[in-house]
């Protein structure tokens, strides 16, 4: 497999397109995107993946890896990072954007957003099961106007944004799956009848190179401080590979706007021990021309998510996979206006087709995707109804 050591590629890049000259919509806030992520496996606990926004974003590539928890390279950031960034700079976004329709400047904005996240029970017995906990965002908001005006345009935009959709209604997500390029029937998940019209070939992700008249950051993911590797510790070298699971995950979100209008967050991985990145964002609902959209970060991190755990499983289970790699689809509705009548914000169920390579049975295979979805934190995410807990701090007065 091929592997970021011997990439010459940063970690995150927009491609180059053959479609440059196309229409962009002329309405920052389309009624509904649909971003398509192909992922595939790479050697060891690392991951690539493709993004694109719909109907006309860009396509951003993005790297991922897992600390020593995984026995992975801490190359790049983990999966859970990549959605930490996604769903807190979308709360971000919306903030900024009702601000903006209701006629306020807002002076100084941070965010601070703790993820908890649950894996307990026996990757042998089959019953292992990820969960997700609600969300706690804390905001730090100042601008000219009163407490009460801030208060309820943080809890409004907590509404609008589509991210927060994701958390709060409950989703079947839908598989399909090939196993050496034939279909298998799904197990216990739900299947997805979607049309397979992609390619997910190596040659395919091996072709993809930078946009060479791109002008974005080519230090959009940068690594802070890296984590120790400690054995015998709770969440310490390889604790995330035992067959039998009962632990709590956190992670740290904190993002706030630079002077180039994109913003920066920090992410940390407190539960397994885990180490610190920083990313860029681009608050275009499509994606803008920077770096990935809010939702491009949540989907490509649902895409991660699932794939460490088809490998976290194999690997317990002593599975031999040639390869694995995913296309995903998931879709957003923004929030319209400001009051009677508006649209709120939406989501829909996320679809998955699996593509293994393998000599196992298809039974095998089967089991394989049922467990990914089980174990999957944010898999579990979308099944479960989460209500995002909120403080608000208002010019230093929580």
């Amino acid at each position: 497999m091929a592997d970021l050591e011997n990439s010459p590629h940063p970690l995150v890049f927009r491609l180059a397109r053959l479609d440059e000259e196309i229409t962009r919509a002329e309405s920052p806030r389309p009624p509904r995107v649909e971003i398509r992520t192909f992922a595939r496996a790479l050697a060891g606990m690392q991951k690539e993946a493709l993004a694109t926004s719909s109907p006309n974003g860009y396509t951003w590539r993005m790297a991922c890896d897992e600390g020593p928890y995984l026995n992975g390279t801490d190359l790049a950031p983990f999966p859970l990072a990549f959605f930490t960034t996604g769903l807190v700079n979308s709360y971000f976004m919306e903030i900024l954007d009702l601000a903006r329709l209701r006629g306020m400047t807002i002076g100084t904005l941070e965010l601070v957003q703790d993820n908890l996240y649950t894996m307990e029970g026996s990757a042998v017995r089959g019953d292992m099961i990820g969960g997700a906990l609600p969300v706690a965002l804390h905001v730090r908001i100042n601008a000219d106007a009163a407490d009460d005006t801030l208060r309820d345009l943080v809890a409004a935009a907590v509404i609008r944004s589509p991210a927060d959709a994701f958390l709060r209604g409950v989703f079947a997500s839908e598989f399909s799956i090939a196993k050496n390029g034939e279909p298998v029937p799904v197990g216990n998940v739900r299947h997805s009848s979607a049309p397979r019209d992609y390619d997910l070939s190596d040659a395919m992700f091996d072709a993809e190179r930078p946009d060479p008249n791109a002008d974005f950051p080519r230090d959009i993911i940068t690594k802070l401080a890296a984590a120790e590797s400690l054995f015998g510790v709770e969440g310490g070298a390889g604790s995330s590979l035992r067959s039998e699971q009962k632990r709590t995950l956190h992670v740290r979100g904190i993002v706030a706007l630079r002077a180039d209008g994109l913003t920066e967050t920090r992410v940390q991985l407190f539960k397994p021990i885990g180490s610190n990145f920083r990313f860029l964002c681009d608050l275009e609902p499509l994606g803008g021309p920077r770096a990935p959209s809010p939702l491009e970060y949540l989907s490509a991190g649902v895409a991660f998510c699932y794939l460490t755990q088809i490998g976290r499983y194999a690997t317990i289970l002593k599975h031999d996979l040639e390869r694995y790699a995913i296309a995903q689809r998931t879709r957003f509705g923004f929030a319209s206006g400001d009051g009677a009548g508006a649209m709120p914000a939406s989501a829909d169920a996320v679809r998955t087709h699996v593509e293994i390579a393998t000599a196992a049975e298809d039974t095998t295979v089967r089991k394989i995707v049922d467990m990914g979805e089980r174990t999957c934190f944010l898999h579990a995410a979308a099944r479960t109804a989460l209500e995002t807990r909120v403080r608000i701090e208002v010019g230093g007065r929580g």
